[in-house]
């Protein structure tokens, strides 16, 4: 394929969703699968929805999700501005072209006017559909209602008969009845154009050769093509990618949880977990894999793997994956994305992140084994980074009201006392060794050990938070739970 130009073109009216994730992320590996560009578009005609910090949240999750652009905001290129707001001097001069080429009209109509057509319509149980009245007006009319400063709208002529088709990559030909529709507005009587007006100009000015985008999209697809041919455009292959469905197919919404980007990031989940599961949500490698990362998508990526079905949400895989994501993930790296958690839970200060940094990383490794988000780091390492205030109430029950257990906290205390150090391996082997010498289970003094120096009767390897914790720390802590126990005993 030759000059592929992609773009994503969201609205700011929102953080960004994770269906225009998808969209974004698709039109990415296109781009790079073959070596083509690109393009973010910033689609912000629509003042009335228009929200003040989504320009900036949309470029922050694309930036966090790794999806880079070759053009648009703050890289512009050749084709700018990337802001429709930015661009309305041409769609004024294409609307201009239209009217003079007598393609559309201006449409004087008030809402008394359509309001009266829409009744009228309905009595005769009709669907809504402008009558075109306006484009009978002589041109003495339209100057008349134009000097008097007549509020008005500007309509595209379309063909009453015949059909729109529309070759659809993944979909195939689909056909439009153009009996459906209406002479639609393309310019607002606000002066700023209509959405799919000011697309199909930008898209050609910005030499789009693939619209890959939402099947909500495809509706106005016909709508698309027909103004693209009224301006004697060339037409971009299209794409259509399949909706993202809850669970129960219903349309995803926030009941079923998370649906932004910005949501994901803030309860604890992987960029590289969101990324490998938006691919998966209607794209398949052909493959049993399901955890690969975003390069090796690059070199697979094709339409023709993508599927026409729905696409069906579901949270607990994509929590899943994430688990394994802090399991395989560089140790350092998830270290990094879990100290702000911990930060947030007041474990430790920003300003001890440096020299504290060993200690915490230690705590990751050890902790990531058994989680599956990035906040379940830090609150299953609390006690790494403050007293113990409580113990588990049923661990209390079961391990600290057995008989004999303050004498085997002793000697488990005895026993750390002489370790000539601290690492795993030597711990564990003290401990191997008395319970050997005591003629007991191994779960009769490492369940209560456990419980003593950690609060709670799971969580990592006892010999790991033994050896993290240190000598003396581990000490005081049996001999506070020996005191606990003789107190409640």
């Amino acid at each position: 394929m030759k000059d592929i130009r992609v773009r994503f073109a969201p609205s700011p009216t929102g953080y960004l969703h994770i269906g225009g994730a998808r969209t974004a992320l698709f039109n990415y590996y296109f781009a790079r699968r073959y070596n083509g560009k690109f393009i973010l578009r910033i689609e912000d005609t629509d003042r009335e929805r228009f929200k003040e910090d989504s320009v900036s949240q949309i470029i922050s999750s694309m930036k966090w999700l790794g999806i880079d652009w070759d053009e648009g905001p703050e890289k512009g290129g050749d084709y700018g501005p990337y802001y429709q707001s930015e661009r309305t001097e041409l769609y004024r001069k294409e609307v201009s072209r239209l009217l003079e080429e007598g393609k559309a009209y201006y449409c004087f109509c008030t809402e008394e006017d359509i309001e009266k057509e829409r009744e009228e319509q309905k009595r005769l149980k009709l669907p809504f559909r402008y009558s075109g009245k306006c484009s009978k007006l002589s041109k003495e009319e339209i100057e008349k209602n134009l000097r008097e400063g007549k509020p008005y709208v500007v309509r595209i002529k379309i063909p009453r008969e015949g059909t729109t088709e529309v070759e659809d990559l993944i979909r195939g030909k689909v056909s439009f009845d153009n009996s459906q529709l209406d002479d639609y507005i393309i310019l607002k009587s606000n002066n700023m154009p209509t959405y799919n007006f000011a697309c199909v100009v930008d898209d050609y000015a910005m030499k789009i050769s693939h619209v890959i985008r939402a099947e909500e999209h495809l509706s106005n697809t016909p709508k698309q093509v027909l103004i693209y041919k009224a301006l004697g455009y060339e037409i971009p292959k299209f794409a259509h990618l399949s909706m993202i469905l809850a669970p129960d197919r219903s349309k995803l919404s926030k009941r079923h949880g998370a649906t932004s980007v910005e949501e994901f990031k803030e309860k604890g989940y992987l960029k590289e977990t969101l990324v490998n599961y938006l691919t998966l949500l209607g794209w398949s490698p052909g493959e049993d894999r399901e955890v690969f990362e975003m390069a090796d998508t690059t070199k697979k990526f094709s339409l023709d793997k993508v599927s026409k079905t729905a696409a069906i949400y579901d949270i607990d895989k994509l929590t899943w994956m994430n688990g394994v994501y802090l399991r395989e993930s560089d140790l350092d790296y998830v270290t990094k994305e879990a100290i702000p958690f911990f930060i947030d839970k007041g474990l430790i200060k920003e300003e001890e992140v440096e020299s504290k940094y060993e200690y915490i990383k230690r705590v990751v490794d050890v902790i990531r084994e058994k989680v599956k988000l990035l906040p379940e780091i830090a609150d299953a390492g609390e006690y790494f980074f403050k007293e113990i205030e409580e113990y588990d109430p049923k661990g209390v029950d079961k391990r600290f009201k057995k008989e004999g257990v303050v004498e085997l906290l002793e000697k488990g205390k005895e026993t750390l006392a002489k370790a000539s150090s601290f690492d795993v391996e030597t711990v564990e082997k003290a401990y191997r060794d008395l319970i050997d010498e005591l003629g007991i289970k191994g779960g009769d003094i490492i369940h209560p050990t456990r419980l003593a120096i950690s609060g709670r009767t799971v969580g990592p390897g006892l010999f790991d938070i033994i050896s993290i914790l240190g000598k003396e720390v581990c000490i005081e802590r049996i001999n506070k739970a020996i005191e606990f126990i003789n107190k409640n005993s």
